[in-house]
C-alpha cells in the first residue's frame, strides 16, 4: 500500500528532524523545521491515500471495519488523523516522531489477517455498525497519541542512571512499554516471512456445542500459518510442514483453553513473547545500555510542559467520543441485536474497564493535579488497556466480538 510506504518516510523525516543538523549546514532550528514540514506533508499525503483505499473498499462491499484487518487499518487511519489533528492544535512537529510509528505498527499487525472481502454476517448488517465501531475507533486513536506523547515525557524525565529504588521502577516500566512495541514489531515480521514462504499447518479437533437447545458434537479445523508451538487441546494433526526438525507440536493448549481458535491464539502469543525478546536482546548487545536511554538524547529540545499538555489534550479529545462510541452506542446497537444492554461479553467488560480508567484519568489530572510523570503513566498504561481490549481479548477470550485470529 502506497499509503504504508509514504508514513514510512514521514518517521524517517520526523527521525531526521530529531536527530540533528551536523550534515545538513542549517542552524538546528532551520533542520527541525524543513524536515518537520517535509514530515507531516508526508503524514497528511498518506492519510489522504489511506481514506481513499478505505472509501473504495467501501464502495466495493461494506464499511470495512467487520473483521480484524479492516478495522485495524481503519484505527490506524484514525491514528494517523489524531496525530494530523494534534499538530495543528499545537503546531508541534515532533509528536509524529512517536505517534507516527504507533500508526504504522497497528497497520503492520492488520496486514497479517485475512485480506479477503467477505459479506456481512446478518448480526452486522446494521448503521449502528458503522456509527459504533467507528466512533470507538476514533476514540482510541486519541488515546495512541496520548500514549505516544506520555512516553515521549517518560523517556525525557525519567534518570535511567540513578541508583534510587523509585528511579529503577520507572526505567523498568519504560523498557517494559519498549519491549512490547518491539514484541508486536518482530511478530509482524516473523509472520511476514513465514507468510511468504507459504508456511501452514493444519489440525482437527471435535468441540460440544449447542444448537436450538440440543448439545451437538463438531469437528473443527484450525488453521496454523505461523509454525506450531503448541497444538489446539484434544486436536489431532493433519498436515504439518516441518520447523527445525519437528514435526509435531512441542505441547497441547490447557484443557481451559478449550474454545474455538484458542490453541491457536495461544500460539500466537508466544510467538509474540520469542520475537519481542529476541529483538529486544539483540538491541541491548547492539547498544550496550537500555533503550530508553539510546533515544533520550534525541528528545533533548523537547519542551516537557507541552508534551504533557498533548497528552492529556488527546485524552480529553478521544474520552467522550470513545463514551458514545464504545458504550451508548453499543449498548443501542446490543439491544437492538440480542435483547439486552449489557450482557458481560469480555469485550464489553474490557470496554467498561478502558472508559474507567481514562474516567480515573481525568479524575486524578483535573481534581487531584497529576500531572507530568503520574499522568504520562497513566497515559502509557490506558493504552496497554486498550490494546488488551483489541488483541487480547480476541487471542485469549472466546465472546461474541472476536474477530478474525492469527
Amino acid at each position: 500500500m502506497f499509503a504504508f510506504i509514504l508514513y514510512c518516510f514521514a518517521f524517517v523525516a520526523y527521525a531526521v528532524a530529531l536527530a540533528g543538523q551536523r550534515w545538513s549546514g542549517r542552524s538546528p532550528e532551520e533542520h527541525k523545521n524543513r524536515w518537520g514540514k517535509i514530515a507531516i506533508v508526508l503524514t497528511v499525503s498518506g492519510f489522504v491515500l489511506h481514506l481513499m483505499f478505505f472509501f473504495t473498499r467501501w464502495y466495493i462491499s461494506h464499511i470495512p471495519v467487520s473483521n480484524m484487518y479492516e478495522f485495524m487499518t481503519f484505527l490506524s487511519m484514525m491514528i494517523f488523523l489524531a496525530t494530523i489533528i494534534v499538530y495543528l492544535l499545537y503546531r508541534n512537529l515532533l509528536l509524529g516522531a512517536f505517534a507516527v510509528p504507533v500508526g504504522i505498527l497497528i497497520m503492520a499487525y492488520a496486514s497479517i489477517f485475512p485480506r479477503e472481502i467477505q459479506p456481512l454476517i446478518p448480526a452486522l448488517q446494521s448503521i449502528w455498525l458503522k456509527i459504533h465501531v467507528t466512533m470507538a475507533a476514533a476514540g482510541e486513536a486519541f488515546f495512541a497519541v496520548a500514549f505516544a506523547a506520555g512516553l515521549m515525557y517518560l523517556i525525557k524525565k525519567v534518570d535511567f542512571r540513578a541508583k534510587t529504588k523509585a528511579a529503577k521502577w520507572e526505567r523498568f516500566g519504560v523498557e517494559l512499554t519498549i519491549f512490547s512495541i518491539l514484541m508486536i514489531l518482530a511478530f509482524v515480521a516473523v509472520s511476514f516471512s513465514f507468510n511468504s514462504a507459504g508456511y501452514q499447518a493444519r489440525f482437527e479437533k471435535q468441540m460440544t456445542q449447542v444448537v436450538d437447545g440440543e448439545q451437538q458434537v463438531i469437528t473443527r479445523q484450525e488453521v496454523y500459518v505461523i509454525p506450531p508451538l503448541v497444538k489446539p487441546y484434544g486436536g489431532t494433526t493433519l498436515e504439518m510442514k516441518p520447523f527445525l526438525g519437528m514435526t509435531e507440536p512441542l505441547f497441547e493448549a490447557p484443557k481451559w483453553m478449550n474454545g474455538q481458535d484458542a490453541g491457536r491464539q495461544f500460539n500466537t502469543v508466544i510467538w509474540s513473547f520469542i520475537a519481542g525478546l529476541a529483538a529486544y536482546g539483540l538491541l541491548r548487545l547492539l547498544f550496550r545500555k537500555p533503550l530508553g536511554l539510546v533515544i533520550q538524547p534525541v528528545l533533548g529540545e523537547i519542551d516537557e510542559e507541552d508534551i504533557d499538555e498533548m497528552s492529556y489534550r488527546a485524552i480529553a479529545i478521544g474520552y467522550p467520543i470513545f463514551t458514545l462510541g464504545a458504550l451508548i452506542f453499543a449498548m443501542i446497537w446490543a439491544h437492538e441485536a440480542w435483547g439486552r444492554f449489557w450482557g458481560w461479553d469480555p469485550k464489553e467488560v474490557w470496554a467498561l474497564i478502558t472508559w474507567l480508567f481514562y474516567a480515573a484519568y481525568l479524575h486524578l489530572r483535573l481534581s487531584r493535579g497529576w500531572q507530568g510523570k503520574k499522568s504520562a503513566w497513566l497515559a502509557v498504561l490506558g493504552f496497554v488497556v486498550v490494546l488488551f481490549t483489541l488483541v487480547g481479548v480476541n487471542l485469549l477470550i472466546s465472546g461474541l466480538h472476536s474477530y478474525a485470529g492469527v
